[in-house]
């Protein structure tokens, strides 16, 4: 049964933050805010649970979900050969709006869909999603929507499309927050040198080249005065 809980209440926060742990122990979706839009989550080591997530958006194996990490010490427990350019960029700007693309590590027992031995890590900077990120662990996450619908950005929004597919709706108002621009992770693929911007979003590529100048633009440009590796 599909329970939502309003999460600007202290005792229901609790209360959802541990249905919601529950939820993702037994391989049910969740949606909770992430600090860009809601999105709908399940345990990333459970090939079950990713499926039903893919099932609830309409979506393919073709588009396999980023995962959301809680800490910046689990990088090096999820990817393998992490350049030391994308290193820089996740102490640089997470928690917040930047995805990373690296290779996986191959020890680890899940299935994403067709990642082609890579995953897309990210930190929100979002209070309950950290706190449910600290007592599940790393969760695959995509945006709380039915492929091609607009990204919900309240748990009710996100209900009107996904209804009973979800188990639990973390409810914490409008994401991102009133003022803010919805705008999507930006994602850098680091699973080759130099990096590259691959969608741009939340971070600026300028932000990003005063961290790593050599990055390439969406199209394969450097800089200005920069020579590609």
């Amino acid at each position: 049964m599909t329970t939502s809980y309003d999460c600007t209440a202290a005792e229901q926060r609790a209360a959802g933050l541990e249905h919601a742990q529950r939820a993702i122990r037994e391989h049910k979706c969740v949606v909770f805010p992430t600090d860009t839009v809601y999105g709908i989550a399940a345990d990333a080591f459970s090939p079950l649970a990713v499926t039903m997530l893919l099932a609830s958006k309409g979506r393919s194996r073709k588009m396999p979900p980023p995962v959301l990490i809680p800490r910046l010490n689990a990088l090096d427990g999820l990817a393998t050969d992490v350049p030391a350019e994308a290193r820089r960029l996740a102490e640089a700007f997470w928690p917040g709006g930047l995805t990373l693309i690296l290779h996986a590590q191959p020890s680890l027992d899940w299935d994403l869909g067709e990642t082609k031995g890579t995953v897309a890590l990210r930190i929100p900077a979002d209070d309950i999603a950290q706190d449910l990120l600290t007592i599940t662990g790393p969760l695959a996450v995509s945006s709380a929507n039915r492929t091609g619908h607009a990204a919900a950005q309240t748990a009710a929004e996100a209900e009107e499309q996904l209804a009973d597919s979800v188990e639990v709706y973390l409810e914490d108002g409008r994401r991102p927050v009133e003022g803010a621009d919805a705008l999507p992770s930006t994602i850098v693929d680091g699973t080759a040198l130099p990096l590259r911007v691959v969608r741009q979003g939340a971070i600026s590529l300028e932000r990003l080249r005063e961290v790593v100048p050599g990055l390439l633009d969406i199209d394969g440009n450097a800089a200005e005065g920069e020579t590609p590796a």
